[in-house]
């Protein structure tokens, strides 16, 4: 049974570290040596921003802070808080400076991502008279939800995910309290998969796992076995955050695996961001993008492919869908590759924005008024399919001025091998049609 000092208190917060000593992962910040370990060693609190997922240390680094600089800690939700918190903490933090005995503040704004501009702004002033000394805790990426004058005034830490080696050194810890009971080697290790690199959400599920164990199990049983912890927590359910970094990084991973044509990463990519709740219709829409972008016409059918999948997705759903949209993750990882006309859309996309309006050529113009025959619209244009080989040799099509610029250039793989062939012999046969001259 737990101690009665522990009875209303959850076990994530019995044990927060009391001291940096015992706080476990973040080597790569609190190690001999790293930043944020020197900055404590230093007595000089800074400003600063921590990035990283959820339940890896960073309200209790920023409590930490505030106990190595013996300072007054205010903390901040963004997402319940607002001006008036933020006027309150001023007040606080002037009342404590201003003392017989004046105290050095942290104001610790949680989830400062969910903060407008203005609120942000709000705190510029304070932090560089030295009223207080800002910690922003955020689980996106500072960059684009920071605003530039408040991210400059702040030093970033990126933290990480807890390794299996952490969440497991943080289970015997629990285990030592008396409230948890021992788990089988199989048990503990679907309990750190489906913690997932989150302390507090490895350590919320140990307490309700206790509560249900001891109302629940078998008495004769000696620890929990991976069957009851199956039964209990379900099916495993990822971390997944929709909206945010995770998201972006995650289908980003996915496109790069097809892109390098690895079909067992882009599964794995793929299935991750069904595991974790990502809408198959959005999936869908990506493979149709990753099919134009980079495969092209090295393989015109994957484009079809994923038109299809997608369609057989509205017609099933959920989860007899989800298979054709796996093959065509498949399909798109193993064949040829080409970004040709990517790279030429955005070559003439580009030229286009910066290049003047030119004229359409006379002979191209249409002309279906007598006047328009007169003004010689369309005079002198060659209709190709009464030329040999249907092809008008040596006609040009683009403005009057612009040499033939060649932004389309088809890669040696697939389709566009032969492609590559055709363009090259018809671009002979201008040449011969124009007198050996590649431009008119």
């Amino acid at each position: 049974m737990p101690p009665p000092t522990a009875l209303n208190v959850p076990l994530s917060e019995q044990l927060r570290p009391r001291t940096l000593g015992e706080v476990i992962g973040q080597q790569h910040l609190l190690g001999p040596g790293m930043p944020l370990r020197m900055a404590f060693e230093s007595g000089r609190a800074h400003s600063c921003i921590l990035w990283g997922p959820p339940g890896v240390g960073k309200t209790t680094i920023a409590r930490l802070m505030a106990q190595a600089f013996d300072a007054q800690f205010i903390p901040i939700s963004a997402v319940l808080g607002g001006v008036k918190d933020i006027r309150e903490a001023v007040e606080r933090a002037e009342v404590a400076r201003s003392g017989l005995q004046p105290q050095a503040t942290i104001v610790f704004v949680d989830e400062v991502h969910r903060f407008n501009k203005s609120q942000q702004d709000a705190f510029l002033p304070h932090v560089e008279s030295g009223l207080f000394t800002f910690v922003g805790a955020t689980t996106e990426n500072p960059s684009f939800e920071v605003n530039s004058a408040l991210l400059s005034r702040a030093a970033v830490y990126v933290l990480q995910p807890l390794s299996e080696d952490d969440l497991a050194q943080i289970v015997r810890a629990a285990q030592a309290t008396g409230q948890v009971p021992e788990l089988e080697p199989e048990a503990l290790q679907r309990l750190l998969a489906y913690a997932d690199g989150d302390a507090r959400r490895l350590l919320n599920t140990l307490e309700t796992l206790a509560v249900t164990w001891r109302a629940t199990a078998n008495q004769t049983a000696s620890a929990m076995t991976d069957a009851w912890l199956l039964q209990v927590l379900g099916e495993r359910l990822r971390r997944y955050d929709k909206g945010g970094e995770q998201f972006y990084d995650t289908i980003s991973a996915l496109h790069k695996s097809v892109r390098g044509s690895d079909p067992d990463a882009a599964l794995y990519w793929f299935v991750r961001m069904l595991d974790g709740g990502a809408d198959p219709r959005y999936m869908a829409r990506r493979l149709v993008r990753m099919a134009s972008e980079d495969i092209g016409l090295a393989d015109p059918r994957a484009l079809r492919l994923a038109l299809d999948a997608a369609e057989v997705y509205e017609r099933l759903g959920s989860p007899e869908g989800e298979l054709a949209l796996a093959e065509c993750v498949v399909y798109l990882a193993v064949a040829p590759k080409s970004n040709a006309v990517y790279k030429a859309y955005n070559a003439v996309r580009a030229f286009v924005k910066k290049d003047g309006t030119r004229p359409v050529p006379l002979h191209l113009r249409n002309a279906p008024t007598t006047l328009m025959k007169e003004l010689d619209y369309g005079k002198g244009y060659r209709y190709a399919h009464d030329e040999p080989d249907a092809y008008a040799a040596g006609e040009r099509y683009l403005p009057d001025g612009l040499a033939p610029p060649a932004w389309y250039q088809p890669v040696g793989q697939g389709l566009e091998l032969k492609i590559a062939e055709k363009l090259a012999r018809l671009r002979a046969l201008d040449a011969a049609a124009r007198g050996g001259r590649e431009n008119p």
